[in-house]
């Protein structure tokens, strides 16, 4: 009996489901970041593709509203972006040309003009960085979302914002641009979502496949340094099924990816874009560390630009060693 309880509830998704809030070194679902990373691609060289950056993602972005079925984040995308997210996945329902926000049948309480003014004014404040935003629609099957966008950036936003190429630009060139990876038709806004290698395992019908679920996001990890650097690598670490909510495949995901990473720290590799649900500050910041050495590295020793948690961390250290000093004089 016991163990048949056991596996109803693996299978439920709801053991070892917190429903307070929980801040982890990977794992966040608090209403705002530990602390910020706002300008952390200016040390960036600008002759660096795109395609060598390694970067943090937020699967579903703008999923905040619709019980534990629909909820994948709980910070704004303004908190998002400051803590360091750099890749969006924007889902809109269109209907008579309206494009609101939607994760499913629930509906997140805002609309594609709230996206392009968020991120207008991030880049507009930090011109250093540069912002991917994978584009679809979503509990709408007009196929036919094209026009509807294109309106919408003229009103929320501007043409100029915009990365108007398939090919993936440098570091230089993305600064200050907002990257459509467009996965719907019609004419070019940017780059084609699908011209990214991908791994997307997203369905988890319930705990008892959260192995499953990270195998394929290690295979992927696995497969970014060895693969066509000329390529964006997109792993999403996100899952969810009837019988697993996505806080609780992150709770668990998110646990392996850090100590996969962690492990991970001193090697010389880019591991591309890392999407998640649910990330913790820490676990940004260590994606963000992971970028090439040779002339990145030579760049921050010439010209520093710490993050706020490297502030933090140096003011500690500076503590401890003048403890040091005080307590041999």
């Amino acid at each position: 009996m016991n163990k048949l309880l056991i596996q109803l509830t693996l299978l439920l998704g709801v053991t070892g489901l917190s429903f307070g809030a929980i801040q982890r070194p990977d794992y966040d679902d608090t209403p705002n970041p530990e602390f910020l990373n706002s300008s952390w691609m200016a040390t960036i060289p600008d002759d660096q593709p795109l395609s060598e950056v390694t970067m943090p993602g937020t699967h579903n972005t703008m999923a905040l509203y619709g019980g534990v079925y629909a909820e994948c984040q709980t910070w704004t995308l303004a908190s998002q972006l400051r803590a360091g997210i750099r890749f969006l996945d924007i889902r809109v329902r269109h209907v008579d040309g309206n494009l609101t926000i939607h994760h499913g049948v629930s509906y997140q309480r805002a609309h594609f003009g709230h996206v392009l003014e968020g991120v207008a004014e991030f880049l507009h404040e930090h011109p250093s960085e540069t912002v991917l935003m994978r584009l679809k629609e979503e509990f709408s099957e007009t196929n036919d979302i094209y026009g509807a966008v294109v309106n919408y950036i003229h009103s929320y936003a501007h043409w100029d914002l915009l990365w108007h190429s398939r090919l993936v630009p440098t570091m230089g060139e993305a600064r200050g641009k907002l990257i459509i990876l467009q996965d719907f038709s019609g004419p070019d806004l940017g780059m084609r979502y699908g011209s990214l290698d991908i791994a997307d395992r997203w369905k988890v019908p319930s705990l008892l496949y959260v192995e499953e679920k990270w195998q394929s996001v290690y295979d992927h990890l696995e497969a970014a340094p060895v693969g066509n650097m000329a390529q964006i690598f997109l792993t999403y670490s996100s899952g969810a099924g009837v019988f697993a909510f996505p806080r609780a495949v992150a709770q668990r995901v998110n646990a392996q990816l850090y100590n996969y990473l962690w492990a991970k720290t001193n090697v010389n590799q880019r591991f591309g874009i890392i999407c998640m649900d649910f990330p913790a500050a820490p676990m940004i910041q260590m994606i963000i560390d992971f970028q090439l050495r040779g002339t990145t590295k030579k760049r921050q020793a010439l010209n520093p630009a710490p993050s706020e948690a490297g502030l933090k961390q140096t003011a500690s250290l500076t503590n401890k060693i003048l403890k040091l000093l005080t307590d041999n004089v």
